[in-house]
């Protein structure tokens, strides 16, 4: 089974993620884009983050020790989003940086995600190559060659510049609530906003080792839907554990994901293509092409947005999820600074949320994870390939099924949409039995 998930290597820290493991990996890595020559003759440095999870303290340690040990100097900026981590990568010239998150995960859990020169992410071929050379017999530096270890504490602040050099247009006027998930925006988040003329509202922003995504953030919504409508806020922010995703919520209460944000903005930006994925709701679809927008489809997963986006030259991509691309300022999802574009939106148009949100109406999505099964069997199963295809014939171009396996849990998602909730319900039910009793 492949070590590397579709964003980095993830897994219960100690026990799947172990510090050996961690130091085993930061080795290899430094020695495979050293080898494919992105050290370019020179001492290489290297930029390390983490979100809030007490394991990130051990694993940062034991990535710090893999990469000085094989000759890199590292940079430790501390507890940033992971966006911020990208963009420190470009900005410095390193020629590496490592993420230690699970992003929207439990708290237990923890990953490592490697960027390249540049701050992109890493392609699949690389991954495999430092997942083939881990545990190698190697020849270790010593003396002045073994890598040095700084701490950049102006790391956080040339962030926030860097995501207020963005706008154009003032925040002055706005109210909103943002909810940090008590992860790696916990502090950045709320100054940024307020630094762009927003009256900030904080939630969930005391981060403690073991509160991370802890009943708030993205993935838990009621809490910032509840203080927005007591507030009479104008909008309402959820991140994830290391914010590189946004939802956001009207002052009506209700949910403005991915998708919504991403067809606010295109229309707004007069875009003639927007990047999505094979998760992007129909609805979305369909509200794209009555604007005059194409819609490109990727695989889950913002590394393969943005790969669209690269090959193609566009400029606007994400996922429903809320992993939005401004590829203009940025070069992976940034929750901080799709929120910043969407509230100038308001800003500039005087338009609320909920009205700017008209711009597509979504078709009704169930979404059923199916646990404990053997997901590796998915693509093997003739009676779920029947299934799907069953499900397809009676939906027709009123909706759309979407059978898949986790990139980064142990589980397969089954998505239907349909153009009411009770035929997508059913149908998603039906086939979520199929796969639970086929993959068992």
């Amino acid at each position: 089974m492949a070590l590397f998930g579709t964003d980095g290597v993830r897994g219960l820290a100690n026990k799947d993620l172990t510090a050996e493991l961690a130091l085993d990996l930061a080795v290899a890595a430094a020695h495979v884009l050293g080898e494919a020559g992105a050290f370019s003759g020179h001492r290489p440095k290297a930029i390390v983050g983490q979100d809030s999870r007490a394991s990130g303290e051990f694993l940062e340690a034991a990535v710090i020790a893999g990469l000085a040990s094989a000759g890199v100097d590292v940079y430790r900026v501390g507890v940033l989003p992971t966006p911020a981590i990208a963009h420190l990568v470009a900005e410095s010239g390193a020629d590496l940086g490592v993420m230690i998150s699970a992003s929207h995960n439990p708290m237990p859990d923890n990953g490592i995600k490697f960027f390249s020169k540049g701050g992109g992410k890493l392609d699949d071929a690389v991954e495999a190559l430092i997942e083939a050379r881990l545990n190698e017999p190697w020849v270790r530096p010593i003396g002045r060659d073994v890598g040095r270890v700084i701490v950049d504490e102006s790391a956080a602040q040339r962030y926030i510049y860097h995501l207020l050099s963005s706008l154009t247009h003032s925040l002055s006027g706005l109210t909103i609530v943002v909810d940090c998930a008590n992860g790696a925006s916990s502090d950045v988040a709320p100054e940024t906003y307020a630094r762009a003329g927003a009256q900030v509202i904080a939630i969930s922003a005391e981060p403690n080792g073991w509160n991370i995504n802890d009943n708030c953030g993205s993935t838990h919504l009621e809490n910032l839907i509840a203080q927005v409508k007591a507030r009479g806020a104008d909008i309402g922010i959820g991140h994830d554990g290391d914010a590189d995703r946004c939802l956001a919520i009207d002052a009506h209460g209700n949910i403005i994901d991915g998708d919504f944000i991403m067809a606010i903005l295109a229309t707004n930006m007069k875009v003639s293509t927007v990047v999505g994925t094979v998760m992007s709701n129909l609805g979305f679809v369909k509200a794209m092409a009555s604007s005059g927008i194409k819609v490109e489809k990727t695989a889950v997963g913002d590394r393969y947005v943005l790969e669209n986006m690269i090959a193609h030259n566009h400029t606007l991509g994400g996922e429903q999820s809320g992993h939005i691309i401004l590829r203009e300022f940025a070069n992976t999802g940034d929750g901080l600074l799709t929120a910043l574009h969407l509230m100038q939106v308001m800003a500039v148009t005087g338009k609320p949320l909920h009205e700017l949100a008209q711009v597509m109406k979504r078709f009704p999505q169930v979404l059923i994870n199916v646990k404990d099964i053997d997901k590796s069997k998915l693509d093997s199963s003739v009676a779920i390939s029947a299934a799907i295809a069953a499900a397809e014939a009676t939906l027709g171009e009123s909706g759309r099924v979407l059978v898949r396996a986790s990139g980064t849990e142990s589980l397969v998602r089954v998505m239907v949409e349909a153009e009411s909730e009770p035929q997508a319900q059913e149908i998603a039910s039906h086939l979520a039995e199929i796969v639970r009793s086929e993959l068992k």
